[in-house]
């Protein structure tokens, strides 16, 4: 998985699918996290989430990690127009983190946005391991990303806009998941508990924040 292809390409192609809707649930809950001092991102992509983050907490050390090296280089050139000043707060890692062996120190913050949706079931349950092991106790995780509403019209709407995605994102990216897997049972299964949930667009889009039980 590799998302080289499309990341000069990313912006606009989320704005004209989305609009802002998917930047809201990025950041719709990081007004309300108590300070974080030390946190890991995976799968940032171009940088709009991580500005966001060190605007609103500008003492955060951040490990921003992605198997995608154009992504990365677009995080940095991003946060280097925005906030030159906290750049040395940051380290960018060119990393699968299905191979990462991670940090000496761990996270009270863990952020995954529109990340694990690319992963099948049989990936995403080792990769909650591993992150959830490098989370301190308390620390919280945002996930922002799609979900399947309960009511027909909204799931059918959801259906038929995942299937497009799935489908693009497979063919220019090979993306290994072919559908949307719900991590909420890995993520209890590691010590994680859900405290915020929010949903936008149609119900289509969740923004949740978990936290670590000791």
């Amino acid at each position: 998985m590799n998302f080289d292809r499309v990341a000069d390409h990313y912006y606009w192609l989320e704005t004209l699918a989305f609009g802002s809707a998917l930047q809201r649930a990025r950041i719709y809950w990081l007004e309300k996290l108590p300070q974080p001092s030390r946190a890991l991102i995976v799968g940032e992509g171009n940088g709009r989430f991580l500005c966001e983050l060190l605007r609103v907490h500008p003492e955060i050390e951040v490990d921003c990690v992605d198997a995608s090296a154009r992504m990365l280089q677009l995080a940095k050139e991003r946060l280097r127009q925005k906030a030159p000043v906290t750049l040395p707060q940051v380290q960018f890692l060119h990393e699968d983190v299905r191979t990462w062996s991670g940090p000496i120190s761990t996270y009270d913050l863990v952020v995954s946005h529109f990340f694990l949706d690319c992963y099948e079931e049989i990936e995403i349950s080792p990769i909650v391991e591993k992150l959830a092991a490098m989370a301190t106790n308390n620390a919280a995780w945002l996930i922002a990303d799609f979900f399947l509403p309960p009511k027909w019209v909204a799931r059918a709407h959801a259906r038929l806009w995942l299937w497009t995605m799935y489908r693009f994102f497979r063919s220019f990216t090979r993306i290994p998941s072919r559908r949307l897997v719900d991590p909420s049972p890995f993520l209890r299964a590691n010590r994680f508990e859900l405290v915020n949930f929010c949903l936008s667009r149609f119900g289509m889009v969740k923004s949740e924040v978990w936290r670590k039980t000791g």
